[in-house]
């Protein structure tokens, strides 16, 4: 393992940026926003967190960030996405704006507001792979995972009460983890400690 703590920025264009560097703090992380592409080239990790996907995507675009991220996430940067960040971690993403641009890197199709709209948002027992006990899942606008490639790792699914077929909500390929619900928000943080684990491990991977 490395020896440093890791330094995790949480992507602060828009969305829930305040309650990831909380989360991640907690899970002995040093955290810090980032909103221009000096401030990721300082970081070891980025959490991408929820919001409004296709404001992300454009601002993204304005703050010069999104062609920095693919190229990070290429050369194996870790990267948490929790819902909106979800979508932008999809290498396909259904519903999206015409325009709509994503930073991708995990082999999924995504469906963006697939469990409907604000005032349909839910909260829900979720078990998650590796963990002892079920993780509580709030679920706002939130997407869920279509079809995944062969190298992703699902973690969780939300079985469906009519006998439907269940919707994967949470995935990991290599260094990349994405969640359609909001751990962030629930004061369990075992979720970003998984994350803050994957990171220590890329870090120690580097030497």
């Amino acid at each position: 393992m490395s020896t440093r703590t890791a330094v995790i920025g949480v992507l602060a264009l828009q969305g829930d940026v305040r309650e990831h560097l909380i989360a991640l703090a907690e899970a002995d992380a040093q955290a810090r926003p980032v909103r221009r592409p000096e401030e990721l080239a300082e970081v070891d990790a980025v959490v991408i967190p929820g919001g409004e996907s296709t404001t992300m995507s454009n601002l993204a675009l304005s703050f010069g960030l999104m062609e920095p991220l693919r190229e990070r996430v290429a050369k194996g940067m870790p990267v948490y996405g929790s819902c909106a960040g979800m979508i932008m971690l999809a290498d396909v993403i259904l519903d999206g704006r015409d325009d709509q641009q994503s930073v991708g890197g995990i082999d999924m199709t995504v469906r963006r507001n697939a469990f409907g709209r604000q005032n349909e948002s839910f909260e829900s027992a979720i078990d998650v792979k590796g963990f002892d006990s079920a993780v509580h899942g709030v679920f706002i606008r939130a997407p869920w995972v279509e079809s995944v490639g062969a190298e992703v790792e699902v973690l969780a699914e939300l079985p469906a009460a009519d006998g439907a077929q269940s919707r994967i909500v949470a995935v990991r390929q290599g260094n990349l983890l994405a969640t359609s619900f909001h751990p962030e928000l629930t004061g369990d943080h075992r979720v970003h400690e998984l994350f803050v684990r994957i990171v220590e491990e890329a870090l120690a991977d580097q030497g």
